[in-house]
């Protein structure tokens, strides 16, 4: 039996938080989830689902969720950030307490999480999905007050609508320039998504505008997948800058929207600067995350290895050098439930429904044998994900809320 990355999630939590304290198990074991998005509403309904005697609570500030995937479509102008927004209530109709309130610390040793208004919250485990805090000043001359002028809009949101209103101001024929940052950060293929629908945006409605993209990396997720799409869509207006050819930009001037690099300065009438970020600030108070700033965990457990007990999940989670797996496999148990969300809040009128390709093209310079061991030799090919496409795109509207896996 194969399992999907959901039902992989799934089973992995339950198997991870079963062997809990005797005593607590015959009251019920009590989780503790702090942070609302996809990676912890997510666990949440999958423990509820797999095991109902659980007492779960989800700690999250926010009334309203507003979800990344999908929020470089409003920057695109191709739907609104009211699309994006999500409340509780659902997950509340799991069975699940949500305990409205920023939590501001952590106590390993009496199992508690303590709460901004004092509220104490016991656990038997604890799982933190904080996602990502930025990091104010590691670039030079970027800081919270410089992001009202060059907004990163990466967390969705206030930053989404700036970017999307500077782009809808700006003349026909401005530089806009999106400088993408070193790993690790919150969704790889994230900048590269992004600069493709700024592009789309610019062709249909501002054509003698340039997007240029500052990396600081000479290779990134998807990369042949992305480069062939604009070298076919968008010749002449969208342009990579890698590492190697002066990519990396090594300061800002917020007031005049100029870019530095080692090679030279891009003054843009409009700059989206994704900066160097780190888990979020609950990971540090709960000794959770290391001098970089991200948290390793058991891969197998997503046990924190710095504290035993408490679980990281999501963005800020590395089971390795560099956070690449852990992430996709929650963002992608996120996609479905978006996927879920959207079709029930869209139809019947809309149909809502996502693809979800597993390795289909290897990497440049990514060993032969390793591949195959990870594809366990099965031929998916872009037809494939091309044709599954195609179906959803043309069934019936009744078909809806679906996530069609494309692995082999």
């Amino acid at each position: 039996m194969r399992l999907g990355h959901r039902q992989f999630l799934k089973l992995g939590v339950a198997a991870t938080l079963a062997p809990l304290p005797a005593v607590a198990q015959s009251a019920g074991p009590r989780v503790v989830i702090v942070g609302g998005g996809f990676a912890g509403a997510s666990c949440a309904r999958a423990l509820r689902q797999v095991n109902p005697r659980l007492a779960v609570t989800l700690v999250e500030a926010h009334p309203t969720f507003t979800a990344c995937p999908l929020s470089n479509s409003v920057i695109g102008g191709l739907h609104e950030l009211s699309a994006q927004q999500f409340t509780y209530e659902r997950v509340a109709a799991d069975g699940i307490t949500i305990a409205r309130g920023m939590a501001t610390a952590v106590d390993a040793q009496a199992r508690a999480v303590t709460l901004a208004d004092g509220t104490r919250l016991p656990y038997d485990r604890l799982v933190l999905a904080p996602g990502i805090d930025i990091r104010w000043g590691a670039l030079p001359g970027y800081d919270e007050a410089a992001s009202a002028q060059m907004p990163h809009a990466w967390r969705a949101g206030e930053q989404t609508l700036l970017l999307r209103r500077q782009l809808e101001a700006m003349p026909d024929g401005g530089l806009v320039v999106i400088a993408a940052p070193p790993n690790p950060f919150r969704c790889p293929p994230g900048p590269y998504e992004r600069a493709s629908l700024v592009a789309h945006y610019l062709k249909t409605k501002k054509p003698k505008s340039k997007l240029i993209v500052l990396d600081a990396k000479d290779a990134f997720s998807k990369q042949r997948l992305f480069q062939s799409a604009w070298a076919e869509l968008y010749p002449g207006l969208l342009e990579w800058v890698p590492l190697s050819k002066g990519g990396k930009v090594v300061s800002v001037d917020a007031a005049t929207r100029t870019l530095k690099t080692d090679f030279g300065e891009h003054k843009a009438a409009v700059a989206n600067v994704i900066p160097p970020q780190k888990a979020g600030r609950i990971a540090e108070v709960a000794g959770v995350a290391d001098r970089s700033g991200w948290c390793p965990i058991d891969p197998v457990t997503f046990e924190s290895k710095l504290q035993p007990g408490i679980h990281v999940i999501g963005d800020a989670a590395i089971a390795r050098p560099m956070p690449h797996f852990i992430p996709y496999a929650i963002s992608k148990a996120g996609l479905a439930s978006l996927t879920s969300n959207l079709a029930a809040a869209l139809r019947p009128n809309i149909a809502v429904n996502a693809v979800a390709p597993g390795p289909v093209l290897r990497p440049k310079g990514y060993p032969t044998a390793r591949w195959s061991r990870l594809t366990r030799n099965r031929n998916v090919t872009l037809a494939d994900v091309t044709a599954a496409v195609t179906f959803l795109a043309t069934c019936p509207k009744s078909i809806t809320g679906q996530t069609l896996s494309v692995e082999g």
